[in-house]
């Protein structure tokens, strides 16, 4: 009989090692059952068992876990080596915590916590859940492609230091999260097809949020996997349905269910077996060969057949997962019924819905399970039991290592000289790491989206090459006009995927948390154009919440970028760097300001209590002697402490009438206008404020509302010289306008609050009004 079928018998993929329990399709089927229920029970219980003072729903997505159970089952119990990482959809974290509690690795308490505060997580999380989770998952498509940026990273650090292991990468995705734009940017870019370790396990349920999609094609859909080289293996129908088409009238029953539309076939799914007599033939030349092959059979067979698709059979998804070709990405396209074994099958509008407590019981009744006591493992000493064991067992990895003692210098000791710009500096500090700290310089691995010539990065890359998993012959090695020289090797430290912003964070996510998977950090630093900042936000921010510590350059910035035009030019992104969670920005005027807080930067990452950063460089030339750096050591690294805390002051009057508070390219306007101000009777201070985002937490730290540090508030806006303030800066005016409070002094804020204009730097700062003239203007205006 089918369910006697062996699938595997590990350890290993083969299926040929002799071990302790043999996994068959009616074990699998057993703990798939109990799997359902658990994770059914899990939403149900924290919607209509715990109490809910505030009467708002809680969620949750029990049809959405139901397509999944099979899938996840066979899966977890055949196919999983412990050196393998999935990244489960967002919607079916119930159904891995369900395994996880049957494989040991959750303890019973937490099942009665799912969204509440301080339990499970709505969806998958690394960092909240108090069991083994390898992605965290929740924004749709961002789970999806994490595995591809963590099978690079994984592939970096082991021809890097060797200690990585091996294992597949997969992804549970959702049929709909394929509806996402960054999704194909991940899938096409050429890097990935040589990642045969990646995996996509596609749930084509056919169903979206709000209804039956009707256009959803598997077709069109491997056409564009195979186009990007991936390998493409599609689990369309179950055991029964097969057997069904070897008989007479068999091909004309899969072809009208191929053949008919998605939402007539979840219809179908709602009928009793007489209407799906009626409706299943159809009217097409085929129909009376199927009346009469459905004519045979009873009515259990008939219901069961129409919802016996791949991605419930489990001799057809293991048949599927010993198909995989580890030399090429694969995706696997299972069919699967949303709501699968619930009493919401197939419902077009089950994607939220939740089975009332009626339903619930007789749901309980179907499967023989008591709906008072929900959380039962197998009985001790049975035989799924001991697969439960030995499933554990398999999968159970070592603790990960303690990462190595690093310690960033926080200062090279050299002062810029001459004129240059802050981007410039970037490249400069980091060739200045390759001699000063090699141990530190050998983990930073930078990565841009095919800008790293316009970013500054070109020394660095001929310094240290780029990353390749095998060296590749560079032709233009001998060609004496090509300054940038393009050397792929395995001990290269510079990664360039296409122009895909959304690509470059996901890998800085996943390559800036090594240190958490397997004690060996990197420091990921992303260069891309400081417009585009908002493009990657989201799956950027993602990382930072899923643990993932880097830091984002953007450059050039800004309106200083005159002749790009409002195209090119970044207005919000100083906001985004004050907004974000988990990160920490600096806007730096000077190339040492740069350098100071690059190195703290680094000095942040691959650590338990570390944070991202996201540094805002311009392309404007700047003098550097205006920075001013002291040249006693004492007062040098004091000036370097206030730089990393968040601004420093660099002119100071007796008796200042006005406070001119600046960051990042206008500083050099700030101090331009306080000379005038000088020259006009009106004594003016001149602040550079390198981290709005710091500010802000000292202000709120001294308030009770945070616990940061407040030394700075004290050594930068003193009491004793409060004055009227004007605050200036190259992007949108509120980012500065908070620092008026410190004092309660009066103040305006210049800066940036419409799109860009083209023009001359002149030109384009007086549009705007962030120019000396402004300046002056608004400091006599606010000490009138």
């Amino acid at each position: 009989m089918r369910e006697e079928i062996a699938m595997s018998t590990h350890p290993g993929r083969t299926g040929t090692e002799p071990g302790p329990i043999e996994v068959t399709a009616r074990r699998l089927d057993a703990i798939a059952e109990q799997v359902l229920w658990l994770s059914t029970s899990i939403i149900h219980h924290a919607n209509r068992v715990r109490p809910n003072p505030s009467g708002l729903k809680v969620g949750g997505h029990q049809a959405s876990c139901a397509s999944m159970v099979s899938i996840m089952t066979s899966l977890w119990f055949d196919q999983l080596q412990s050196g393998d990482r999935v990244s489960v959809k967002p919607h079916a974290s119930p159904v891995l915590h369900s395994l996880n509690y049957l494989l040991g690795d959750l303890e019973e308490r937490h099942l009665t916590t799912l969204r509440e505060y301080g339990g499970l997580q709505s969806y998958p999380s690394r960092a909240k859940d108090p069991d083994t989770v390898d992605y965290s998952t929740g924004s749709v498509g961002i789970g999806a492609t994490a595995p591809i940026w963590g099978a690079i990273a994984r592939r970096y650090v082991q021809t890097s230091t060797g200690h990585a292991g091996s294992g597949r990468q997969y992804s549970l995705v959702g049929d709909a999260e394929l509806d996402e734009g960054a999704v194909w940017e991940a899938i096409v870019d050429p890097a990935v097809a040589e990642l045969g370790e990646v995996v996509w396990i596609v749930d084509m349920n056919r169903q979206s949020l709000d209804r039956v999609v009707p256009t959803i094609a598997a077709g069109r859909l491997e056409a564009m996997f195979r186009a990007a080289g991936w390998q493409v293996i599609t689990v369309t129908f179950g055991a029964l349905l097969e057997s069904l088409f070897a008989r007479p009238g068999g091909a004309a029953l899969r072809a009208r269910i191929v053949e008919m539309p998605n939402a007539e076939y979840q219809r179908l799914l709602r009928c009793t077996p007489e209407q799906v007599r009626d409706r299943l033939p159809g009217d097409g030349p085929g129909a009376d060969e199927i009346s009469r092959l459905i004519a045979d059979l009873d009515d259990a067979t008939l219901s069961a057949a129409i919802r016996n698709l791949g991605g419930h059979d489990m001799a057809a998804l293991i048949e599927a997962y010993r198909q995989i070709d580890d030399s090429r990405p694969t995706v696997i396209i299972a069919y699967t019924i949303k709501g699968y074994g619930l009493p919401t099958e197939g419902h077009p509008q089950n994607h939220s819905s939740l089975l009332s407590v009626v339903e619930y019981e007789g749901f309980a009744a179907d499967l023989g399970r008591d709906p008072a006591h929900p959380w039962g493992r197998f009985d001790g000493g049975s035989e799924l039991a001991e697969l439960c064991a030995d499933t554990a067992g398999r999968l159970r990895r070592d603790p990960v290592p303690d990462r190595p003692s690093l310690t960033v210098p926080g200062d090279s000791g050299r002062t810029p000289k001459g004129t240059s710009s802050t981007q410039a500096g970037l490249g400069r500090v980091l060739l200045d790491l390759t001699r000063s700290a090699p141990e530190i310089a050998k983990r930073v691995v930078t990565v841009s989206p095919d800008v790293s010539s316009t970013t500054n990065l070109a020394g660095w890359v001929n310094k240290v090459g780029v990353w390749s998993a095998s060296e590749r012959r560079n032709w233009f090695d001998d060609d004496p006009e090509t300054l940038m020289h393009w050397r792929e090797r395995p001990t290269g430290q510079h990664m360039e995927l296409g122009i895909a912003e959304t690509n470059l964070v996901g890998l800085m996510g996943e390559l800036g948390a090594t240190w958490s998977r397997w004690g060996e950090p990197l420091f990921p630093i992303g260069v891309m154009y400081d417009p585009f900042v908002e493009r990657a936000l989201e799956p950027w921010s993602y990382g930072i919440y899923a643990g993932g510590q880097s830091i984002l350059v953007g450059t050039p910035s800004g309106v200083s970028l005159a002749a790009e035009g409002g195209a090119h030019q970044s207005i919000k992104t100083p906001s985004i760097g004050l907004e974000q969670p988990g990160c920490i920005s600096y806007e730096p005027a000077f190339g040492i300001d740069v350098e100071w807080t690059l190195l703290a930067s680094i000095g942040r990452l691959g650590r338990p209590d570390g944070s991202s950063a996201y540094l805002r460089l311009s392309t404007r030339p700047v003098d550097q002697s205006l920075a001013a750096v002291p040249e006693d050591p004492a007062a040098r690294e004091r000036r370097r402490r206030q730089v990393v805390a968040g601004g420093y002051p660099l002119v100071r009057r007796d008796y200042p009438a006005v406070t001119i508070v600046a960051m990042g390219a206008i500083v050099p306007e700030a101090l331009a206008a306080a000379d005038r101000l000088e020259q006009a009777g009106v004594a003016a201070d001149v602040l550079c404020v390198t981290g709005p985002g710091l500010l802000f937490e000292a202000c709120q730290a001294r308030r009770g509302q945070a616990s940061a540090e407040t030394w700075i508030l004290d050594q930068l806006l003193p009491a004793e010289r409060a004055t009227p303030m004007v605050t200036v800066l190259d992007g949108h005016p509120h980012t500065l306008a908070f620092l008026a409070t410190v004092n309660r002094v009066p103040s305006i804020a210049l800066g940036v609050s419409n799109f860009g204009q083209v023009g001359s730097l002149d030109d384009v700062y007086r549009h705007h009004g962030i120019d000396t003239d402004s300046i002056v203007r608004a400091a006599l205006d606010v000490t009138a």
